[in-house]
């Protein structure tokens, strides 16, 4: 992984191609030639810039020096003994929002974990076989009884005040006192024998009666049903994508094709061959992607297009289209026969 000095960043490539091709990737993403610097430690060694903050001792040591320092840690002897087995360093100098960037950058080539890379001869050689675990996720349905709410119900008496009207019927006695002038008869003899007569008054009072009736039944109970609901989640799982790498002495990269191709389609703009290079190489990778393997360019331009669009934000596709598509057909072998 990339280590950070103060405001420059470093890696470590096992080979010059890839420590070239990342500092092609951070010119197309912006970064100044003037802060990017490439060593080795052979003679013939060239770096595509020199750091701003190299020492005037010059050279690999005076690189050092600017970097780490004159004291010894271990940061700095790991990094040596790098390029001392053949590795090729890439330096940086960043501003604090570009580390984002650089780091994806550096990391899209694989540098070297020093760490890891110096534990024992035999791991660094490759003898040791390393494991990769393959993780999948699986998603697991279920349900669980979750209370929604309900009713309750309270009974209770209430009174109330009512009236009703009722006609009622009363008896009254009247005694009356006529005065007569006649000739008594038998009958009146008879009566005039002492006799009682009683008379009885009746009247109707309001007799209040009540009945309790049932008028009305509250029921509760519940109605059950059921629903599909779809669930919808992501799952995770690990991609492991295998591809060769060249060795530490493995040759430069050769783009004399892609630089007469420049020339007979883009030079006329006056545009620097530095900024079409970064999709000639992407067209290139792409077609040795075990992904796209047996497809063609058309069936994946898609594809491409967004992967591009994600890695050069400040690149456009159609501008680049045509470049992207000479470095695949270099791969695939249809540069030559189209003569492009």
């Amino acid at each position: 992984m990339p280590t950070r000095t103060d405001t420059t960043l470093i890696a470590a490539f096992r080979s010059a191609r890839d420590a070239q091709a990342a500092a092609t990737d951070l010119q197309a993403a912006g970064i100044s030639r003037d802060y990017i610097h490439i060593e080795t430690n052979t003679p013939s060694s060239e770096s595509s810039s020199r750091s701003k903050t190299t020492s005037t001792e010059g050279g690999f040591t005076g690189w050092f020096k600017s970097i780490f320092g004159s004291e010894e840690d271990s940061d700095r002897s790991e990094y040596e003994r790098a390029v001392n087995q053949g590795g090729t360093l890439l330096g940086v100098e960043v501003s604090e929002d570009e580390i984002p960037t650089v780091e994806d950058i550096l990391n899209r080539y694989s540098p070297l974990d020093l760490r890891e890379e110096n534990e024992s001869e035999s791991v660094r050689s490759g003898a040791q076989g390393k494991a990769v675990p393959v993780v999948q996720e699986d998603i697991q349905v279920g349900k669980r009884q979750v209370l929604r709410g309900g009713v309750r119900v309270y009974s209770r008496v209430v009174e109330e005040p009512v009236e009703e009207n009722i006609r009622l019927r009363e008896e009254h006695i009247k005694v009356e006192r006529h005065p007569v002038n006649r000739a008594a008869t038998e009958a009146d003899l008879a009566a005039g024998k002492e006799q009682v007569i009683e008379v009885q008054e009746f009247a109707e009072e309001a007799v209040v009666g009540k009945q309790a009736r049932v008028v009305e039944e509250v029921r509760v109970g519940k109605d059950v049903s059921e629903r599909t609901e779809t669930v919808r989640d992501t799952v995770r799982h690990t991609e492991v994508n295998v591809e060769r790498t060249p060795g530490a002495t493995g040759a430069a990269f050769d783009d004399s094709d892609f630089r007469a191709d420049f020339q007979k389609r883009y030079a006329a703009e006056g545009s620097s061959y530095d900024t079409y290079l970064p999709a000639y190489r992407y067209g290139y990778d792409a077609a040795s992607d075990a992904r796209y393997k047996g497809r063609s360019f058309d069936q994946i331009e898609s594809d491409l297009r967004s992967d591009y669009g994600k890695r050069y934000p400040n690149s456009t596709w159609e501008k680049m289209k045509d470049a992207i598509r000479y470095g695949w057909d270099r791969v695939t072998g249809k540069a030559k026969a189209t003569g492009r």
